[in-house]
């Protein structure tokens, strides 16, 4: 597996094909003010030592030199043993609420991409600690198994959409029992589920699944997503309406989440738009007992910028031993 410990500095690569164009912008212009002196054949016949292929020449060397060069800052490396790494921390499995009622605009830009963007920021903070995503609606559903790879998990998330589900409904405790088989084998204290919805419940019994969780030494901590006065629900350019139509209008349920927090010994948050509630939560279990977790990643990698970086010093050597007269003598 390739890949690129400095990566910022491919961004430099933008400069590659605009040498080119600046080059003939160049040229252009200067045969234009010879244009002005005179006749451009006479003008040349004047200047007979002037190659103007060898500039091209050059100017194609230069750019692959640089090419490499840019390469070799952003240092390639090449995935060269498989070992076992041993990282600390506590594990966390998030349960995402995706039904319908998450696309209320109480939040901007709504309540689930708010909850997302929150999530998104948190795996940025996090060192060492192992997290999963599980996200529901009317069933529960794993969508990313406990893991260290960050960046997996946010491609993961931002994959994440209310038809990620296609059973509407909200099945808290099915999620939060989901969660509590999802932790590994490895882990035995420092277990956590959050739990991010409106509350509003119509499936099945959600405290008594947060006790469950307890029961096996696993934290329960809840984030309420909405507003306790209510909130219509946007729905293919409409607001959804009830079978008498009527506009459906989603409340945050305190309560339920509340008494979920309390059983599963953890705590209860209310989203704000600025700060979300993950931070404080995430801060806590911090606090947790850590524990040892090990896994199978690339850990030592094989230095290829050196190899980049002398190509492009031969392809510069070579450029200004080219020169810019014409050879004097001809091969026949």
């Amino acid at each position: 597996m390739l890949i690129f410990a400095n990566h910022q500095y491919l961004l430099l690569l933008v400069l590659v094909p605009l040498l080119p164009l600046l080059y003939g912008l160049a040229r252009a212009l200067r045969k234009q003010r010879i244009g002005k002196f005179g006749d451009p054949e006479l003008v040349n016949a004047l200047m007979p030592s002037w190659s103007g292929a060898k500039g091209w020449v050059r100017l194609v060397l230069f750019d692959l030199a640089f090419l490499c060069f840019v390469i070799g800052l952003a240092r390639p490396q090449m995935g060269a043993k498989l070992q076992e790494k041993e990282t600390k921390g506590a594990e966390i499995m998030i349960c995402l609420d995706v039904s319908n009622s998450m696309l209320a605009k109480d939040y901007s830009p709504n309540r689930l991409e708010r909850a997302k963007l929150a999530i998104s920021r948190i795996t940025d903070k996090l060192q060492g600690d192992r997290i999963g995503l599980i996200i529901f609606a009317g069933t529960s559903f794993v969508q990313l198994p406990i893991t260290n790879d960050y960046v997996s998990a946010k491609m993961f998330l931002g994959s994440i959409s209310t038809e990620s589900i296609p059973v509407q409904g909200t099945a808290i405790g099915d999620a939060v029992l989901t969660a509590a088989r999802g932790f590994s084998a490895q882990s035995e204290k420092s277990r956590a589920i959050i739990v991010i919805t409106d509350g509003e419940n119509h499936e099945d019994d959600p405290v008594d699944a947060a006790k469950q969780a307890a029961d096996l030494g696993i934290k329960v901590y809840t984030i309420g997503v909405g507003s306790l006065r209510g909130e219509p629900i946007p729905m293919d350019g409409d607001l959804l309406k009830d079978k008498d139509g009527n506009i459906v209008v989603t409340h945050l349920d305190e309560g339920t989440l509340r008494r979920m927090a309390e059983v599963g010994g953890g705590a209860y948050v209310h989203a704000g738009n600025e700060e979300f509630g993950l931070n404080p939560i995430i801060n806590d279990i911090n606090r947790m007992e850590e524990e040892y977790f090990k896994s199978m990643v690339f850990e030592e990698y094989d230095e290829l910028y050196m190899y980049f970086f002398a190509v492009a010093l031969a392809l510069l050597v070579i450029e200004m031993l080219i020169g810019s007269r014409r050879w004097k003598r001809s091969l026949f």
